[in-house]
């Protein structure tokens, strides 16, 4: 068989603005000071693609419009809804009062592999990626009602952010899609 790219048609795809307005995944990523606009405008990229309900651009994480995260975003900050959250706990807090599952990326003692996640995921759910030296704050992986680590093999043991978002939008919600059903049972992962 021989196989060829996708059209542009093909692929179905829409303007920014009817993405914006289009139904999206209740899921929210979460940046708790991340200082790269390239990693940030990625980041805006990857919600993008998985259709979710937006990003919250936490503490000193930069903020669009900015060349430096439209050069990663290629036009994502005007298709994905976005607010900043001077601090990122209150906004954990405000996330959880709504409703949604909090879980922080982070390589903690008692952090669920990726791979061990359990489907259905909750209904509503908020994910929090952290900064690119110190990673997720403590006191925001506190405020967080469980971690989740992506299994690495390498020496590094460490990815980049945006690399991260990636990984953990897909297997959120690409492969399938969050619903609502059975809660996975975190509490003994705290």
């Amino acid at each position: 068989m021989i196989d060829r790219r996708s059209t542009i048609e093909e692929l179905g795809r829409v303007t920014a603005e009817d993405h914006l307005l289009a139904p999206k995944l209740p899921v929210r990523v979460v940046l708790d000071d991340v200082r790269s606009r390239h990693n940030v405008g990625s980041v805006f990229r990857s919600a993008d693609a998985f259709g979710i309900e937006g990003i919250i651009l936490g503490g000193f994480t930069p903020l669009p419009p900015h060349r430096e995260i439209e050069k990663t975003a290629l036009g994502a900050t005007r298709s994905v809804p976005w607010e900043h959250a001077p601090d990122v706990v209150s906004s954990i807090r405000s996330l959880k009062a709504a409703g949604y599952t909090v879980w922080a990326v982070e390589q903690t003692v008692n952090a669920i592999p990726l791979d061990a996640l359990r489907h259905p995921l909750p209904e509503r759910l908020a994910i929090v990626l952290g900064n690119e030296l110190n990673g997720v704050s403590d006191p925001v992986i506190a405020e967080c009602d469980a971690c989740v680590v992506i299994p690495q093999r390498g020496s590094k043991h460490s990815l980049n952010v945006s690399v991260c978002a990636g990984i953990v939008l897909w297997a959120c919600c690409g492969s399938v899609t969050c619903a609502s059903g059975p809660r996975i049972d975190l509490s003994a992962h705290r």
